[in-house]
């Protein structure tokens, strides 16, 4: 992990957006400008861009500041600043941009919200900027896996000129612009503020924690969670919005509030905890509150942390000049059942009864439908996060099956199905490959992006069904590893996802092909097909393998059967039958 020199703090920016008569301009204009949707990481970047939450940055990095903060933390000109914030597009769409020299950056839903006048393109190096800004490129880091397998090809830099922030449909009491909350602080004589950063519902512990950090420096408390993008495992942003509101009244009146940022986390470890200090200090923060481990993404391919347990406050501590706030280290706080209260671990007497649940101990219970005590966390946080996790056997999942054509998915995904509705009573949707390319797909071909797109569209379907309860089973031939991570990702945000490789050896089926399809393509008369003319990527990641040259389809359900069994999203006593 490269370390970042230290040096001095910048003042906040302002908001960027342009007034209304050059956002009408801008808006007229656009129509002869080629688009770009932003994706959702863009979409957090280029608010806190543009309401000043990034200052001093006004734009985009282009190649030297973006180099500059990869190699040491810095911008260029040695202003502290330790993330690369980039805008990353396809390479035609610059292309499509290269006369007007324009883009205009629109949402999902088509509102243009800014453009940017190119001034630098360039092809970075992803895996260096890995390897220096997160320290490594393992790939079970979520920000290696961003950068490697979802970001495009092309940075693009310029001036940046903005008509509007995105538009937020939830939760729009909570959100602030970093000047709004500043000047609520002012009218509330707010002069030191302590903020926490969080992308976790509050417990108790969190609760005794915060009151400590906000006595022990003399300040008021911002609980300021992310509800940008943190790890698809995360609790939704809406659970924890209540989860914080219920909570809140436990603080003694008129020491707290609370705000979301809408921030898209690296997961970075240090570098991200110096971010995130940079950040709260455009927000107004004095203090700030950075603990182990400080949003380190957990451990790499040999179990090793990513990053060591206090390398963030190392970095933050006595550098108060420089970040602009000053940290507070983060105590972990136990149970003493002796004082029904929480004190910090450090603080415990040898020999003293202490009660705690982890993280892991915490899903675990709530996948059981476990009653969570009130010592750890209020009753009211206990039936907000009970209704959005019920049982495991009580949540939708996905099983999502690749293999070459022939292979035997079909057949399989057709047993389990059957299954799942007459043992478990689940209500099942099958996407079967080819029923898929003819009701959602029909406009595609296949090339690479387009089986990408047919693969994502499945994922999209599968993703909404799992979310409301309900049970997919896919079954494509999804030849490319990028998309089917993609699926898992999205399909993961709201339930289970279990990825079946039918690994079947190519000879066999191209003995069952009953339509001549392998016959064709050696013939040369059926172009891009899986297996003889167009790759097929083996999954290093399938949940189970089947070789239907070793095993039957009925019994190849009764495997997927029994591993969702222990996965806990089917009961362990099948209906009919006794416990």
């Amino acid at each position: 992990m490269t370390s970042i020199d230290l040096l001095r703090p910048s003042a906040p920016a302002g908001d960027l957006r342009v007034p209304a008569d050059r956002a009408a301009e801008l808006r007229a204009r656009s129509l002869h400008w080629p688009d770009w949707t932003l994706t959702h990481r863009q979409l957090c970047d280029l608010e806190l861009l543009s309401a000043g939450g990034f200052a001093p940055l006004r734009s985009f990095l282009d190649p030297r500041d973006y180099a500059a903060v990869c190699e040491r933390g810095r911008l260029a000109d040695g202003t502290l600043w330790p993330i690369p914030i980039t805008l990353d597009v396809p390479d035609d769409v610059l292309v499509a941009a290269a006369r007007p020299g324009t883009l205009a950056l629109r949402d999902p839903e088509g509102e243009l919200l800014a453009v940017l006048h190119i001034t630098d393109v360039w092809h970075p190096d992803r895996v260096e900027e890995a390897r220096s800004v997160l320290g490594t490129i393992d790939e079970r880091h979520p920000g290696v896996e961003y950068l490697l397998h979802r970001t495009h090809s092309a940075y693009v830099a310029g001036h940046l000129e903005v008509l509007a922030l995105p538009e937020h449909r939830d939760l729009r009491d909570l959100r602030h612009t970093p000047a709004e909350l500043r000047a609520t602080f002012s009218e509330r004589g707010w002069n030191r503020v302590v903020a926490f950063q969080t992308r976790n519902p509050m417990h108790r512990a969190h609760q005794w924690l915060t009151l400590l950090a906000a006595r022990s420096v003399g300040a008021k408390l911002l609980i300021h969670p992310v509800v940008g993008i943190g790890r698809p495992e995360d609790v939704p942003a809406a659970t924890r919005a209540r989860c914080y509101r219920a909570l809140l009244p436990e603080y003694p009146a008129g020491s707290a509030m609370l705000s979301v940022l809408p921030l898209a986390m690296r997961m970075a470890g240090p570098r991200e905890a110096a971010w995130h200090a940079i950040i709260r200090r455009n927000y107004g923060a004095t203090h700030f509150i950075v603990g182990r481990d400080h949003a380190g993404p957990g451990n790499d391919a040999t179990g090793r942390p990513f990053y060591a347990p206090y390398a963030a406050p190392e970095l933050l501590a006595g550098h108060a000049s420089e970040f602009g706030v000053e940290m507070v280290p983060f105590r972990r706080m136990v149970y003493v059942p002796d004082e029904d209260g929480y004190r910090p671990e450090d603080e415990i007497p040898p020999g003293t009864a202490t009660r705690s649940i982890s993280g892991t101990e915490l899903r675990e219970r709530l996948a059981a439908g476990a009653e969570l005590p009130a010592w750890f966390t209020p009753p009211a946080v206990a039936a907000e996060l009970s209704r959005t996790y019920p049982r495991l056997s009580d949540r939708g999942f996905t099983v999502f099956f690749t293999g070459l054509s022939g292979a035997g998915k079909s057949t399989i995904a057709g047993e389990l199905c059957s299954t799942l509705e007459e043992r478990f009573g689940r209500y099942v949707t099958l996407l079967d490959g080819d029923v898929v390319r003819n009701q959602l797909s029909s406009d595609l071909g296949f090339t690479v992006g387009d089986r990408d797109r047919n693969v994502l569209r499945i994922g999209y379907v599968a993703a909404e069904i799992t979310r409301h309860g309900g049970v997919a089973v896919c079954a494509p031939i999804a030849p490319y590893d990028r998309a089917r991570r993609e699926v898992r990702r999205m399909v993961q945000i709201g339930g289970g996802f279990l990825l079946v490789h039918v690994a079947t050896p190519l000879d066999v089926c191209e003995e069952r092909d009953r339509k001549g399809l392998y016959a064709r393509a050696r013939a040369g008369l059926v172009r891009e097909f899986t297996g003889v003319s167009d790759p097929y990527e083996p999954p290093e990641d399938a949940d189970l393998v089947i070789d239907t040259g070793l095993m039957s389809a009925a019994a190849a359900a009764e495997a997927i059967v029994e591993r969702l069994t222990a996965m806990h999203y089917l009961p362990a006593a099948r209906q009919g039958e006794s416990s």
